[in-house]
């Protein structure tokens, strides 16, 4: 079932999320949901808090090209464990934070632990893209936004555009 996805300014979105403690056949169904609200929207990664569940459940899916076959990967309890030195700049977006783009510094690479959809403990290197995607999507877990790497300027103007976003979509 799609799910409808919290827009910046909403408090939810700043608040540390809660690990899951056991998994359930209803987060596993959550899990489903944030998948085809995340295909459907359409965006590369999704966290729980964006759609007002507070606690450490992401997806994400960085195969971009027409032709590839999707690679959706579910992570309860993500957690960096280890990052490189060297740093990647990418042009990030949020789908709550809809049509605002900007260029955010992270690690190149990192070392990610997370229970899967089945209980199981995992770990994985990730690089370029799926890196970026995964360390974006753990943030939303402690409360960050991409827009908190930004000036406080450049900040402020897309939290604006956001709040004139939510009311314009209220009249309709």
């Amino acid at each position: 079932m799609k799910r409808s996805i919290l827009i910046h300014p909403d408090p939810r979105l700043k608040k540390h999320c809660e690990p899951v403690a056991d998994l359930s056949d209803d987060l596993r169904v959550l899990a489903d949901d944030m998948l085809e609200t995340m295909y459907d929207a359409p965006g590369i990664g999704l966290a729980a808090p964006q759609i007002g569940i507070l606690q450490r459940l992401i997806v994400l899916d960085c195969v971009k090209e027409e032709d590839g076959a999707p690679k959706p990967l579910v992570m309860f309890n993500p957690e960096v464990i280890a990052s490189s030195d060297d740093i990647n700049v990418y042009e990030e977006g949020c789908l709550s934070i809809p049509d605002q783009y900007a260029e955010v510094t992270r690690p190149k690479m990192v070392q990610v632990k997370w229970v899967d959809r089945d209980g199981n403990e995992q770990q994985q290197e990730f690089d370029g893209l799926w890196a970026t995607c995964v360390q974006h999507e753990i943030d939303h877990l402690e409360g960050k936004l991409f827009i908190d790497y930004l000036k406080p300027l450049k900040r402020q103007m897309i939290t604006r555009k956001m709040q004139k976003l939510k009311r314009e979509r209220a009249r309709v």
